[in-house]
């Protein structure tokens, strides 16, 4: 979605662009006032901290993933430790990868998601306190 922002000094050139923006055909549902006394920018939905948050568990995911595998693969490796009677040392050391890989998607859904979900945008903090301060 493409959004076209701009910022205006007081409210009558903000009530002026608006109905010139009306008067060139586009719709009044398509023009939102966001500011003191219209529409908050938490209302609008700007920035969906829910987004984010996923969006932060993604990244996140992509390096932990690989590197945990990577250490849990070494772990194995390096203590000798043996999950199964029934397998060799090498799907012993690819089992050990891939609990580490799941270990890292696990950090990466708690510390990205759950951490990014809980404390939400810093980008909407600043929007709303520009918003409040009346700019």
């Amino acid at each position: 979605m493409n959004y076209l922002v701009a910022v205006l000094e007081n409210k009558q050139q903000v009530e002026e662009a608006y109905s010139v923006l009306q008067q060139d055909g586009i719709a009044s549902d398509k023009v939102t006032i966001l500011g003191q006394g219209y529409q908050s920018a938490d209302d609008f939905g700007f920035i969906n901290p829910n987004q984010q948050a996923k969006k932060r568990a993604r990244k996140l995911a992509c390096m932990l993933i690989p590197f945990g595998f990577v250490a849990g693969y070494v772990f194995n490796v390096l203590t000798g430790i043996h999950l199964f009677s029934f397998t060799n040392s090498l799907i012993e050391h690819i089992i050990g990868g891939v609990l580490g890989a799941a270990s890292g998607l696990l950090g990466a859904i708690v510390v990205g998601g759950g951490v990014g979900l809980t404390t939400g945008s810093g980008d909407a903090l600043t929007y709303r306190n520009r918003l409040n301060a009346g700019k």
